[in-house]
C-alpha cells in the first residue's frame, strides 16, 4: 500500500500533466480557408475545452465569416468527431489520439511517464453549426458547464460515502470554489475543498468512482464510445481473489483490496482474462498504463480528474 505522503506526490504530479494542443479554426468559418493561424497553448489534462473558447474566439475573431459569433457557441471537433465538452482533456486525448502510452505510470512505479506526444494535438473548433445530436448547448455565464461538472462530483460523492450530503452541504462559496480550482489547475484550493468530501485514509470509500471507456469502431453516423460502470466497493472477499494480491490490512483478514486487474477481469473478463498481467488490453489513466496490482481505492485517491472520477480507458494490444 503506498503512503499518504506518496498519494499526495502522484496528485501534484498528475495535476502538473499538459498536453499540447494545436487548435485550428474550421475552415468551412474562415475567411482565409487554410491560411488561418493556428492557437497553440499546452493545456492541464485535468482541464476542459470550454475554458479556451473566450481566447480563441478572440484569436480567430478576425478570420470568422460569422462575426456576431459568441464564444459560447464554439464547440471541438477530432477528426471530425464533435468532443465531448463535459469530459476532462486529458480523458479525450487518452480516447482519441491514438498515441501508444506510457508502459509505466509514474504514479505507482515511481518513474516518469514518457512524453505522450512528440507533436501536439491538432483539434479543429467551430463557432457555428453546433451538432446538437451530439453536444448539449453551452451558455453565456458558464452555468450549464458548472453545473455538469458539480453533478459529476455529486455522482462521485454518494459513491464514496453513500450519500451525497458531503456535496450538498458544502457552502456557496466552497462549491463554486471547487469548479474554479479545477478550471484555474489551482491544486491548493482543490485539496482544501475537496477534502471536507474525502473519507479519510484509514476510512475506506464505501464504493470507488471508476468509469471504465472501451471505444467502439467508428461509423460514419455516429462514433460512440461504451462506458462500463458497477459499484466497486474498495475489498472484496480474499476467496474471490488469488492467494498473492495484496491483503487488506484495514479489513478483516478474510478481505483483501481490490486491484486494476482484479476489477478489469470481472467487469470484463473477455478483455482481461488474467488479473495480473494484460494479455488482449491495457488500462490507460492520465496517458500511461496503469499496473494490475494497483488497489483501485488508491488509484482513486492519488489519481482522480477533478470531478473525484478515475476515467480508464481501455486500449487494445498489438
Amino acid at each position: 500500500m503506498a503512503s499518504q505522503a506518496s498519494l499526495v506526490a502522484i496528485q501534484k504530479s498528475v495535476w502538473n500533466g499538459r498536453i499540447p494542443l494545436e487548435i485550428n479554426l474550421a475552415p468551412s468559418e474562415s475567411r482565409t480557408y487554410d491560411k488561418t493561424d493556428p492557437y497553440l497553448v499546452s493545456f492541464s489534462r485535468i482541464a476542459y475545452l470550454p475554458s479556451l473558447l473566450p481566447q480563441l474566439r478572440a484569436f480567430f475573431a478576425s478570420s470568422l465569416i460569422e462575426p456576431n459569433s459568441q464564444y459560447h457557441e464554439g464547440w471541438f471537433a477530432f477528426e471530425g468527431v464533435p468532443l465531448k465538452w463535459h469530459y476532462p482533456v486529458g480523458l479525450l486525448f487518452d480516447l482519441y489520439a491514438g498515441n501508444d502510452p506510457a508502459t509505466k505510470i509514474s504514479a505507482f512505479n515511481d518513474e516518469s511517464p514518457e512524453d505522450e506526444s512528440s507533436f501536439p494535438w491538432r483539434l479543429t473548433v467551430h463557432f457555428s453549426d453546433w451538432p446538437s445530436e451530439d453536444l448539449v448547448r453551452l451558455d453565456a455565464d458558464g452555468m450549464v458547464m458548472n453545473d455538469a461538472f458539480i453533478n459529476s462530483v455529486k455522482e462521485a460523492d454518494f459513491l464514496r460515502n453513500g450519500t451525497a450530503k458531503g456535496i450538498m452541504s458544502l457552502s456557496k462559496e466552497d462549491s463554486s470554489g471547487l469548479w474554479k480550482a479545477v478550471e484555474h489547475v489551482d491544486l491548493p484550493s482543490f485539496q482544501r475543498i475537496s477534502h471536507i468530501l474525502l473519507p479519510p485514509p484509514a476510512q475506506p470509500f464505501r464504493n470507488v468512482p471508476i468509469r471504465i471507456f472501451l471505444p467502439l469502431p467508428p461509423d460514419d453516423e455516429s462514433p460512440s464510445l461504451k462506458v462500463v460502470q458497477s459499484p466497486l466497493p474498495p475489498s472484496v472477499p480474499a476467496s474471490s481473489l488469488q492467494s498473492s494480491q495484496i491483503l487488506n490490512a484495514r479489513a478483516s483478514p478474510s478481505t483483501q483490496l481490490q486491484t486494476i486487474g482484479g476489477m478489469l477481469h470481472t467487469l470484463l473478463p473477455n478483455l482481461f482474462p488474467s488479473r495480473r498481467t494484460p494479455v488482449l488490453a491495457k488500462p490507460v489513466l492520465h496517458g500511461a498504463v496503469l499496473p494490475m496490482s494497483a488497489p483501485i481505492e488508491e488509484v482513486v485517491r492519488s489519481s482522480a480528474y477533478g470531478d473525484g472520477w478515475a476515467y480508464v480507458v481501455v486500449r487494445m494490444m498489438g
